[in-house]
């Protein structure tokens, strides 16, 4: 396995330990080789929702997740997506500890 591809499978590892079990199911499943055919569609719907994240009901969040999947099926994503999904936990569970301490 190349080094992007392992990137971002710890990338979405590492996500899916905050997600609830529900969801954290459903993103292993989109990942898995054989839902490229549904991936793909959910992922390009995410990356327009992002774009017209004006709208009420879409918002900013769904670009990078919709890039996150896309990056599955497109090698030169990989590490930029892993790399930002893996600095994303890292605020995330910064941001908690500074809660904590609150």
């Amino acid at each position: 396995m190349n080094d992007g591809k392992r990137l971002l499978r710890l990338a979405f590892k590492r996500l899916e330990q905050e997600l609830p079990d529900r969801l954290a199911a459903a993103s292993r499943w989109l990942r898995h080789p054989s839902s490229r055919l549904v991936r793909i569609p959910a992922a390009l719907l995410l990356i327009l929702g992002g774009i017209f994240s004006i709208l009420p009901f879409l918002g900013i969040w769904m670009l990078p997740l919709g890039l996150m999947l896309i990056a599955a099926d497109i090698p030169f994503l990989r590490k930029p997506m892993a790399a930002f999904a893996m600095r994303s936990v890292g605020l995330l569970e910064r941001y908690r500890a500074w809660r904590a301490r609150r």
